[in-house]
């Protein structure tokens, strides 16, 4: 009864860790919404938001529901449900998701879903879905004890039953028989890790570092790189768009003096401009180039070969004449073309899932190796990604550390969790890398094969220990004359069984790459 209690309580804490990443899934959406009524704004509980509702967001604040913008202009931070690490412009017309995060501007949106409906209450319901269903490995256990276990307890009732009436009419010492039997008994169950086939990584922070650095600075009609790195941070001075961010921050690195501007204009899904010293300096896309007559024929190969590479180029005019072009991009993690080679050795296919583009994802993958690409994927899809690979009989391992990684780790037949990431995705899997290396990912494939030879050491020690034990605890020696195999020896044995095998598993502590 106390080993049945134990059981019952580890159930319990199990499904508790479930629920409390269910919590901090609901606990993302912003528990108000800011509404227009009757011409004013009315801040109301996110419950009271109808369809139709036109809600106001300003910077800084967390989209409240889904829904199509129908003022204003912003961008907004959608790494959390599509796994695009660079914030998305919206305009009117476009696409909000509710829960993430508008970065520099204020605008209206008309809700078009609310409630269950939303795209985050369908990742909840995703989560609840896989880690409610049970694993391959999980059913096969319960398999084996449902074999297992009415064996021992026919084996068991067949002894005490025998002894009874075949000549002990003692019901204690049958009894005992019976108990001896059921106690010495140990099943063990195996794990998933050591069979993974391939190998799916979320791009976000597992493949790159998921924040925007300045990689290219190309130069036209003999300008300096530095100079044009000076005057593209000097216009982006105080911008909250990660691109300028990572323009500003660069310009800092190397230590280059900005000069104030004046006059900033914001141009939405093109760029911006600005006027420094009574020069009019432009810096955004192609679109913004051209609206102004600034001839791009020398540089428009420079850009399409850039954003090949995966990378963003943003171009450089003044007054009327191209300066450069300023390539940014999410960089690769150091360890990931080891980790990737390393699996390939290992025989393991490696992949690739990501809100990307198919372009800077195709990029990506060429760059550091990575056998198959699915881009463009939204978090619903990322689980369907991984089942289908699945069906197609291979065992997958899914590595993420997002909240829109969630469902996929939960329906992979093992997830694998940075440690640097969101406490959803840590509760939704299996393993979790401490150290968030990613070369930790293959140490962890080659310590499951060594865990399922200590497993499969064991297994044998156990079965061996149940043929020799079970037919002692039938009375067999008895039965010759030899001794009777009491309860109490019986609970003793199996405890010393339980040791070896801990003391065998303890030998995994020694484990090195």
């Amino acid at each position: 009864m106390t080993l049945i209690t134990l059981g019952k309580y580890l159930e319990v804490v199990s499904k508790g860790k479930t629920s409390e990443a269910i919590k901090k899934l609901m606990g993302l959406a912003p528990k108000t919404a800011r509404v227009m009524r009757d011409g004013q704004e009315v801040e109301v509980a996110i419950d009271q938001v109808v369809t139709g509702d036109i809600l106001v967001v300003r910077p800084g604040e967390k989209i409240p529901v889904d829904g199509e913008v129908v003022e204003g202009s912003s961008a907004v931070d959608e790494a959390m449900i599509t796994g695009e690490s660079i914030p998305i412009e919206k305009r009117v017309g476009d696409q909000v998701v509710g829960a993430s995060i508008n970065k520099n501007g204020t605008f209206q949106f008309k809700a078009t879903k609310v409630g269950k409906d939303t795209t985050l209450a369908q990742i909840i319901q995703l989560v609840e879905e896989a880690q409610g269903s049970k694993a391959p490995i999980a059913k096969l256990a319960d398999k084996v004890s449902g074999i297992f276990v009415p064996i021992v307890m026919a084996l068991a009732a067949i002894s005490g039953l025998a002894w009874y009436f075949l000549g002990q009419e003692s019901w204690v010492f049958a009894l005992s028989i019976t108990i001896s039997v059921l106690v010495i008994a140990c099943p063990c169950a195996l794990e998933e890790t050591h069979k993974v086939q391939t190998i799916v990584f979320d791009k976000i922070a597992t493949i790159t570092e998921g924040k925007p650095v300045v990689t290219d600075i190309k130069a036209f009609d003999g300008a300096d790189a530095d100079v044009i790195l000076q005057v593209a941070a000097s216009a982006e001075v105080g911008s909250e768009h990660p691109l300028g961010e990572a323009i500003v921050a660069e310009a800092k690195d190397r230590k280059l003096i900005l000069t104030a501007s004046q006059d900033f204009q914001a141009i939405p899904g093109h760029g911006l401009q600005v006027s420094l010293n009574d020069r009019i300096v432009l810096l955004g896309n192609s679109k913004l180039m051209a609206d102004h007559n600034i001839d791009l024929s020398d540089a428009r190969a420079v850009a399409d070969h850039l954003a090949s590479e995966g990378k963003t180029p943003m171009f450089v005019g003044v007054d009327g004449q191209l300066l450069g072009i300023i390539a940014v991009a999410d960089t690769v993690k150091e360890n990931y073309v080891a980790a990737i080679q390393k699996l390939h050795r290992m025989g393991i296919e490696v992949a690739m899932i990501t809100g990307d583009n198919k372009g800077t994802a195709e990029a990506i993958a060429k760059q550091v190796g990575i056998d198959r690409v699915f881009s463009e994927v939204l978090p619903e899809d990322k689980a369907k990604e991984v089942k289908k690979l699945q069906d197609e009989g291979l065992h997958v391992a899914m590595v993420g550390d997002g909240i829109n990684d969630a469902p996929a780790l939960a329906q992979a037949n093992v997830g694998i969790a940075i440690g640097s990431g969101t406490d959803v995705a840590i509760e939704s899997a299996d393993i979790v890398l401490m150290r968030s290396d990613l070369m930790d990912v293959p140490t962890s494939v080659e310590l499951s094969k060594a865990t399922i030879l200590n497993i499969k050491q064991n297994l044998f020690w156990a079965f061996a220990y149940n043929v020799v034990g079970i037919p002692i605890a039938m009375g067999i020696l008895y039965l010759f004359g030899g001794p009777l195999l009491s309860p109490m020896f019986a609970g003793a044995a199996m405890s010393l069984s339980s040791v070896s095998v801990l003391l065998n598993a303890l030998r995994l502590k020694r484990f090195k790459v």
